[in-house]
């Protein structure tokens, strides 16, 4: 790239598309494999970026965390370090299933084989029903091509957006979490999870969406306030009622024991006995555990299977039985538990088989009214209930046969290793790493990675059939990694052929999938190579930074720690950087469920992407920002200070330049001083970017940029002007330097006009251009100066305040002007006189003591100059 004319008007307008073509063309950004693999690790800098969900459409908190990367990685490459700043796609998930089936009118049955010449029914505005009736059956390979099919399309449009915003990220080092690659990758690791023993799979109480029929773990939960109502149910026990309260009458028929805290002195004396359930007359015994609560309902509860997570935890430690009611579809089952015996019991059972749990609610309450077991009226109550985050109805907990891995829950050793590695790791900032820790040290069970999904990674595993056709679940046939990637639904078992599934003596495939979170916990593995790449792979981890999301530490950040300390015992990275929430006008964290997202596509287009990036850069780390699309202060200010630097450009490039940049032609004080002061911003520039804080530094190059303009180029803009002389190439030189020191300074915020300004006296481009040092912005030969630009800036301001109170022009000639001001202050004016003279056109300038530096007296030219008139 050779420099360029500098154009009579300089505009942000089309600045995108030129530079983000010339970039691609010159291949700015490209991560040179063999020479960083050459270089030392210190020469290297790898990022292991999120992968946006690729399935609808970005929103403006993408861009603002995105961004905050952006600065980082351009920051680096400016240092002379390689790069490696990879793109993925996580495009596999819930949303991209419904999208595909509404899109192409398809519905995944994995029990069908694989048509290879499979023509979808609709294509996309063709389909006239969602419902899936009306929705054509395919395997789940047919359904995971056209899952693809879709999301490439989307991650076009997300390419082109992420190119306008200017990321410098290397498009050929891109991935994708359902591609081949990242199912092999996941698989092969999984296999190595079994190998190792972390990876188990066992029957046990499963968080359950009715909605979506499938299982969901515990990083998945929230808690939403809902209504209920606490009903006052007798049980009988040998001396009278014993009364609980509870919220899940229509579980009941699941009871398994009461219980009530080892201390509570009111029923001491029932632990060891039994009661009968009212009802249904089961008999089941009062027991003592340390997380019942005295002081909340009558102080004893009964132990469902399975009516919350305590109840879960009573169950396991208790060693109580398994009497589960609730089916997939969150109706009662259609059998009673086997403990109901009484004809009376199965007959009132009866009455609730096939009932959602509303219906069957009601219905044990009017049979507990009749039998005379509820006392008095439901309490209405307001309590948190446990949901799915992606889901509208509450979960159920039923009893299936899953996959987990191991996470520390029970295993104190691999929990206390997990604290030490989010210890050993930088976060940014510091306080995020308490969230990490208590995430931790608050696991209640391992990780439950198995989903009742289709488009994911395929669980590969397949299972021996006994002679009357039934799975031998704990012997699973496992695929060598040679065979991978493998999906159990539609590949054959290895030793058996395709007509021996499902077949006696044959095998059945794995139909689960894996939870996203165990492939994005593979992001370091998937960009950087492993096991296809090694050498890559071995160069880039851990990887240097993990920025994301703070709502996501629990998922993303813990798991990946987690498969890396499993497979590598090792951080995967070696510093966090994690961004705020972005919030509307109200303080609300903008979100799609709550209908508050701003898509950033419009506003891109409307002020520029350099003021949008300015506003992102403007917030650090942690802090959420809010966003106001009908009031954008911040991109406002951010377009106002680009047009200021291609302005500024065009002014400085405007002087006649000596052939030589050597500060040995600095020689006077005023431009020494604000280099002087140049170099320290540059210095705290520096170390806030080593820090990772790039809005403080962004706000120490913005504030001298202002200062340089309003104040050093009024000032010497007069003796740049001027004939070729000693004084005259300081200026110039000063200024050049400036610039050039400037440019690069705001270059990681702002690259499109940073990079057209260049272009107009540099070869190369701007964002591979050596990042400024102090040292190359001071001489030792000079004084001490720093302060002289500032007192010289008041003085300046100063002059201009007694025109405007004299209702004069700032043009307007002064005969004399007088300035009063402290001893070393009216030294440095002194320093700087002949620039303040021309500026503030003073034919006499004059210095008197004082206590503060302000002009003391002014004395206007009689006649308007020419320029004025």
């Amino acid at each position: 790239m050779s420099a360029a004319i500098v154009p009579d008007k300089p505009a942000l307008e089309g600045l995108e598309e030129k530079w983000g073509g010339r970039w691609q063309s010159d291949g700015t950004f490209l991560f040179d494999r063999a020479a960083a693999l050459a270089a030392e690790r210190r020469c290297l800098y790898s990022i292991d970026t999120p992968p946006p969900t690729a399935s609808g459409s970005l929103h403006i908190g993408h861009v603002f965390s995105y961004t905050h990367t952006d600065v980082i990685a351009r920051y680096q490459r400016m240092l002379g370090k390689h790069v490696f700043y990879p793109m993925g796609w996580d495009d596999n998930g819930l949303p991209t299933e419904r999208r595909v089936q509404n899109y192409y009118g398809v519905r995944c049955d994995p029990s069908l084989p694989y048509d290879a010449d499979f023509t979808p029914p609709f294509e996309g505005g063709d389909n006239k029903s969602s419902k899936a009736a009306d929705q054509k059956p395919i395997s789940r390979r047919n359904f995971i091509e056209l899952c693809e099919r879709l999301t490439v399309e989307d991650e076009k449009q997300f390419e082109a957006l992420w190119r306008s915003l200017g990321l410098s990220v290397d498009w050929s080092q891109t991935y994708r979490t359902i591609g081949n690659e990242a199912l092999h990758t996941s698989q092969l690791a999984f296999l190595r999870n079994i190998e190792r023993g972390e990876a188990y799979q066992a029957m046990a109480p499963t968080l359950w969406d009715i909605t979506f029929r499938t299982a969901v773990a515990q990083a998945e939960l929230e808690d939403r306030e809902q209504p209920g109502a606490y009903h006052r149910v007798a049980f009988h026990g040998a001396d009278g009622p014993i009364y609980i309260e509870t919220t899940r009458p229509e579980l009941l028929p699941a009871c398994v024991a009461l219980v009530a805290h080892p201390d509570d002195e009111r029923y001491k004396a029932l632990f060891g006995t039994t009661v009968t359930t009212p009802v249904f007359g089961v008999e089941v015994p009062v027991l003592a555990h340390h997380l019942a609560q005295p002081d909340k309902g009558s102080g004893i509860a009964m132990i469902c299977t399975f009516g919350d997570i305590t109840d879960v935890v009573w169950w396991r430690e208790l060693d109580l039985p398994n009497r589960a009611i609730l089916g997939f579809d969150g109706r009662l089952v259609s059998e009673p538990p086997l403990a109901i015996t009484s004809e009376a019991g199965k007959a009132a059972y009866a009455e609730l088989a096939g009932k959602t749990v509303f219906s069957a609610k009601q219905t044990v309450v009017e049979q507990l009214r009749a039998a005379g077991d509820i006392v008095g009226d439901p309490k209405p109550i307001q309590h948190p209930v446990k949901f799915f985050e992606k889901g509208d109805k509450p979960l159920e907990i039923v009893s299936t046969r899953q996959w987990y891995v191991k996470n520390g829950a029970r295993d104190e050793a691999l929990r206390s290793r997990l604290i030490e590695l989010g210890r050993e790791l930088d976060w940014h900032p510091e306080f995020m790493r308490v969230r990490y820790e208590n995430w931790v040290g608050g696991l209640t069970g391992d990780w439950l990675i198995s989903r009742q999904r289709f488009f994911g990674v395929p669980i590969p595993i397949w299972y021996p059939l006994d002679g009357d056709g039934n799975p031998r679940f704990d012997e699973p046939i496992l695929p060598d990694a040679a065979q991978l990637p493998v999906d159990p639904s539609s590949d054959a078992a290895p030793g058996f052929e395709e007509a021996q599934r499902n077949q006696p003596n044959g095998f059945v495939g794995e139909h689960d999938v894996m939870d996203t979170w165990m492939t994005s916990s593979l992001t370091p593995q998937l960009a950087g190579g492993w096991q296809r790449d090694d050498e890559l792979f071995d160069a880039v981890f851990p990887f240097d930074l993990r920025p994301q999301g703070q709502d996501i530490i629990r998922t993303w950040l813990f798991s990946t720690m987690l498969r890396s300390q499993l497979e590598h015992g090792v951080a995967p990275w070696t510093n966090t950087a994690l961004s705020g929430f972005i919030v509307d006008p109200d303080r609300k964290k903008m979100s799609k469920s709550k209908g508050n997202v701003v898509t950033p596509a419009d506003i891109l287009e409307k002020h520029g992407s350099d003021a949008v990036r300015y506003w992102a850069a403007s917030s650090r780390l942690g802090t959420d920002a809010a966003f106001d699309p009908q009031n954008p202060t911040q991109i406002k200010i951010g377009r106002r200070l680009a047009i200021k630097i291609l302005n500024a450009a065009k002014f400085i490039l405007g002087f006649e330049a000596p052939t030589s940049d050597d500060l040995a032609l600095v020689t006077e004080a005023l431009d020494q001083s604000m280099l002087q002061n140049l170099a320290a911003v540059v210095s705290d520039a520096t170390a806030a970017l080593d820090g990772y804080d790039h809005a403080r530094a962004l706000e120490l190059t913005e504030t001298f940029f202002w200062t340089f303009c309003d104040d050093y180029l009024e000032l010497v803009k007069e003796r740049a002007y001027g004939d070729v002389s000693p004084e005259q190439t300081s200026a110039v030189v000063a200024l050049r330097l400036a610039l050039s020191t400037l440019l690069r300074l705001f270059a990681p915020v702002v690259p499109f006009a940073t990079e057209e300004s260049w272009s107009w006296f540099n070869e190369g481009s701007v964002h591979v251009a050596a990042w400024p040092t102090a040292d190359g912005l001071t001489d030792s030969s000079w004084s001490d100066r720093a302060g002289v630009l500032g007192v010289v800036g008041r003085a300046l301001t100063s002059i201009r305040g007694a025109k405007t109170t004299a209702k004069a022009s700032q043009k307007a000639l002064v005969d004399s002007a007088t300035i009063g001001g402290p001893e070393a202050e009216i030294s440095a004016v002194k320093l700087a006189g002949g620039d303040l003279r021309s500026v503030g056109r003073i034919a006499d300038l004059r210095f008197e003591s004082g206590e503060e530096l302000t002009v003391t007296d002014i004395l206007l030219a009689q006649a308007p100059s020419e320029e004025e008139r």
